[in-house]
């Protein structure tokens, strides 16, 4: 039998895009972005005193609309390679990205609430503030999606691996893995039997009774358990039984990301890193889908992921969507066109009903935060077994920024410390750049920081040395306007003569210095003969340190 389809003549068979795998598929692609979804709304209802309503309403429909629009168009994707092929094709999943929704919401949409709340507005007008933030950087995240989703191969190239993963390490480290701990001991018996379960299933590999889903176990219990403790008066502090009320909300597009695009500019340098991990993912799930049989074209793939990102941020969401890693074992479940097309009606009617937000509602933070630990668990090994191990110090490197993201987290806290206090400290005279100020300094721009410092030493450890001064140069050139290593409390861009503060402006021209100047004599020991020293692949032992001295 022969087709016509949009213009061209396919050899077909009848396409079962529905089997009993998509059943499967379905309830696996909900429980990991409903899982995401909880964390996003735990994270800033509980961590940084996000009004409920403001997530509910508004944040949380809109990111699945971005889910409907991606898996609707992955499903017609999977229907035409079905028609040109003539195979049982299964379509390419898409769901929300843990990595940047976890990491935008403590180190972006939390941070900023905060910077609204201490100029003065009210929560409600910080909340909205930080949404339209929020919806800004989708925007700027699905426009550069959309640029790199042509030359995306050759942007993998060119960003060392250790470099890209080294600094959503740092994040997965101490963002996503550290602070999520304080809501676990904050309620222990129901958070450490929560975390039990989810290392004893997803860590350690254990199945339990019936196969239930470790994920599924921990906030089935773990939610019971709270729920009923609580009532009983047995957690700590008071309990108040959650409202049970559905939070209808019809997303609409809007311009109102309009307003939030100069203060989202700010973040554009944690954002842009987030943006590229899922540019480079998509690639590799695109190889993955080729080995196991289905030929997706990688732009087609980019694209759409882009375009799911930018319908998100249209529409009011918050989180960027992104092809998951796992098309070919949805693929050996059985599993066709039937579970993405499943998946983008549950996320996209949810969205509307209200019905996601009901459920994610129901979940304490507590039960939540060990999946950000498995999460941040997933994260950090990655980084170090997906790179050469000589490039393992260079992983390390990049971390390290995301300490200073992490303290300035907390010093922006006005309860913990006064804003007029914090500025005295950071602004303070002394022989050298004040600590605190450094700290802020490197935690402002961390990830793309820690990106650009695991590749400069990528280059140097592969003795590609004016490679690794190039990079050099060009953390100079972001420190001296403020990309990174900004020194202002808030984390600003400037042009650093415009500085008012001494410390700061001195602070601005001496990162830069540094770089430039390391630059210019990595550059000229790339002309030594030291440098043309092979490479050394294994890490050195003690009698090699000894003999170099």
């Amino acid at each position: 039998m022969r087709a016509k389809f949009l213009g061209r003549n396919y050899n077909m068979k009848k396409y079962k895009w529905f089997e009993i795998g998509d059943i499967n598929g379905f309830f696996g692609m909900i429980a990991d972005s409903m899982s995401i979804l909880a964390i996003l709304a735990a994270i800033l209802i509980y961590s940084f005193g996000f009004p409920s309503d403001v997530v509910f309403l508004l944040m949380i429909p809109g990111s699945t609309i971005g889910i409907f629009f991606g898996d609707m168009i992955y499903t017609w994707m999977a229907f035409r390679l079905a028609k040109k092929t003539g195979k049982d094709v299964t379509a390419m999943p898409l769901g929300l990205d843990a990595p940047s929704s976890i990491g935008i919401a403590v180190a972006v949409l939390g941070p900023a609430f905060l910077i609204f709340k201490k100029e003065g507005h009210t929560p409600h007008e910080a909340a909205m503030m930080t949404w339209y933030l929020g919806m800004a950087t989708m925007i700027i995240i699905g426009v550069f999606k959309t640029i790199t989703s042509f030359c995306g191969h050759w942007i993998q190239k060119i960003v060392p691996r250790a470099g890209l993963l080294g600094s959503l390490a740092g994040i997965g480290l101490l963002l996503i893995g550290f602070l999520p701990l304080v809501n676990i001991f904050s309620l222990p018996v129901v958070g450490i039997i929560a975390l039990g379960l989810v290392l004893y299933t997803l860590v350690a590999r254990i199945h339990l009774p019936g196969k239930i889903p470790g994920i599924l176990a921990a906030i089935i219990i773990g939610t019971g358990l709270f729920h009923l403790l609580g009532a009983l008066g047995l957690n700590p502090g008071t309990y108040s039984a959650p409202a049970l009320k559905i939070h209808m909300a019809l997303p609409i597009p809007t311009l109102d990301f309009v307003k939030g695009f100069l203060p989202a500019l700010k973040y554009i340098s944690i954002a842009i890193p987030f943006a590229l991990l899922t540019v480079i993912g998509g690639i590799n799930v695109t190889e993955s889908a080729r080995v196991a049989g289905d030929d997706y074209k990688t732009r087609n793939i980019l694209l759409t992921e882009a375009a799911s990102t930018l319908v998100a941020g249209l529409f009011g969401g918050v989180a960027q969507s992104t092809p998951y890693i796992g098309q070919p074992a949805y693929k050996r479940m059985g599993a066709r066109a039937g579970y993405t097309l499943l998946t983008g009606l549950f996320f996209g009617l949810g969205g509307c009903l209200g019905y996601i937000s009901f459920f994610v509602a129901l979940i304490p933070a507590a039960v939540l935060a060990p999946i950000l630990i498995f999460v941040a668990m997933d994260i950090v090994s990655q980084a170090f077994f997906a790179c050469p191990e000589r490039h393992s110090p260079a992983v390390m490197l990049a971390m390290l920024p995301t300490v200073g993201r992490l303290i300035s987290i907390e010093f922006d806290n006005t309860v913990l410390i006064p804003a007029q206090h914090l500025k005295e400290i950071c602004l303070k005279a002394g022989q050298a750049i004040p600590d605190t100020l450094v700290m802020f300094a490197l935690g402002n721009g961390f990830i793309l920081t820690g990106m650009l410092w695991g590749a400069f030493l990528v280059e140097m450890i592969d003795r590609r040395l004016k490679a690794c001064s190039a990079y050099l140069v060009v953390l100079g050139f972001l420190s001296f306007f403020g990309v990174i290593h900004s020194a202002t409390v808030d984390g600003r861009m400037y042009l650093p003569w415009t500085l008012t503060e001494v410390v700061a402006r001195e602070a601005a021209y001496n990162f830069t210095a540094g770089y430039l100047a390391l630059a210019l004599i990595i550059y000229l020991l790339s002309f030594t003969r030291g440098s043309k020293t092979k490479i050394i692949d294994e890490p050195l032992g003690e009698d090699d340190v000894v003999a170099d001295y």
